[in-house]
């Protein structure tokens, strides 16, 4: 049987679309397609020799965990995979995968901040809720782990999320749209560091 190789669309193409040059693009796939997980997954057990080019939601949170030994990045890892996988098939093309690193690396305040949003907008209705919102914050606090400084109170996040919510919800509807988390991010310091902490996990 013949195994087909993935191979990305052209990198010219993908130089247009992003902020990368081509030289970083070929460094990029490079390490994109070597991506191996730290245990072998049965799925996949005996990788070829010509790698599909595509990674999976559990090879991505075996790779997120090598960064954060002393937390649960699990659930960060499954929300920001579906972050990254925008055609939700279940696994991430290296072009989806570029395309989001482009805009977190070296996209505009304006572009970070609506891929953001929708990082947040874990149902993908348009909005954020305070659930949504208060599950992707406590996801971090797992990640960064009881190893934290100064030591994280167990109500931590519920204050951060009550915070937040109550400078976002301008109308006070009970959600949050995209005009509204664009005005309040950019119209208070303290919710874009606080953001921009956020950023430096993904």
């Amino acid at each position: 049987m013949t195994m087909v190789c993935h191979r990305p669309e052209g990198l010219e193409q993908l130089e247009a679309q992003t902020n990368f040059t081509k030289r970083e693009l070929q460094v990029l796939y490079r390490g994109f397609k070597n991506v191996r997980p730290t245990r072998p997954l049965k799925a996949r057990a005996g990788f070829p020799e010509c790698p599909s080019g595509m990674v999976n939601e559990e090879t991505f949170k075996q790779i997120y965990a090598q960064f954060f030994p002393h937390g649960d990045a699990s659930m960060y890892a499954h929300y920001l995979f579906h972050a990254f996988d925008t055609m939700q098939t279940g696994s991430v093309k290296f072009e989806d995968f570029v395309t989001a690193l482009s805009i977190l690396l070296r996209g505009t305040v304006h572009e970070k901040l609506r891929w953001t949003f929708n990082l947040y907008d874990i149902n993908k209705d348009g909005y954020i809720n305070k659930e949504e919102m208060m599950d992707i914050v406590k996801a971090i606090y797992d990640m960064m782990g009881k190893y934290t400084y100064p030591v994280l109170k167990e109500d931590t996040p519920r204050q951060h999320v009550d915070v937040f919510f109550q400078k976002m919800d301008k109308n006070k509807d009970g959600i949050v749209t995209l005009d509204e988390f664009l005005e309040s991010c950019q119209e208070d310091d303290n919710i874009m560091r606080s953001l921009q902490l956020f950023q430096n996990v993904m």
